[in-house]
């Protein structure tokens, strides 16, 4: 254990460039299996003074979600949650900006996007990429994209994460440390961002 948190000290004392802006791409399994590393990762992410967190939870049956939105909310007591689930969204506490959106698809936002343009009769040729930016549920572009234990990436922030840095971790969020986190942080600091040049 001292071990583990001497190794993390050193390198996270290396950390020098941070992103932004973060995203980990959840299963509805991974929140069941580990709820409260949801409030930990959190925590993590204050810490380095990350301005956003975002987690995504990958679920055809939103609905069935509900005995975990407890666990979701306890996110407020060290930052501001904005917790997008069915049709509504919920706002609590205060501090660093965390949306957890679940069973949300970049698919259906973007259909979305293109519907409420369509309403407010925005001809063809008026749009371009700020309009549909202005028109999106999530207006934030994630700087790294964090998947845990090996799974594919979902469709969430197709449009926002075009140009994110991926980091694919083999551990699984049940065993997803903070060591582990630092990793992802060193492995973005080394990147060289082109954002699509």
């Amino acid at each position: 254990m001292v071990i583990h948190w001497l190794y993390e000290k050193m390198i996270g004392r290396r950390i020098r460039i941070l992103p932004e802006q973060i995203c980990f791409m959840l299963t509805a399994k991974d929140v069941a299996e580990a709820p409260d590393k949801l409030l930990d990762v959190t925590r993590w992410c204050r810490d380095y003074r990350i301005r956003g967190l975002t987690f995504h939870i990958s679920t055809a049956d939103a609905g069935s979600f509900e005995p975990h939105l407890s666990s979701i909310r306890r996110i407020s007591t060290v930052g501001h949650l904005r917790l997008h689930y069915c049709d509504g969204v919920e706002e609590l506490g205060e501090g660093m900006d965390v949306t957890v959106a679940v069973g949300k698809s970049g698919r259906e936002e973007i259909a979305d996007c293109i519907r409420k343009m369509a309403k407010d009769g925005i001809a063809p040729d008026a749009v371009d990429e700020d309009v549909i930016e202005s028109y999106l549920t999530f207006k934030y572009a994630p700087d790294l994209v964090i998947k845990t234990g090996g799974d594919h990436l979902t469709d969430f922030l197709i449009w926002q994460s075009v140009y994110s840095e991926l980091f694919f971790s083999d551990v699984n969020w049940t065993w997803f440390r903070k060591v582990d986190f630092i990793r992802a942080l060193r492995d973005y600091q080394s990147r060289k961002r082109r954002f699509g040049r």
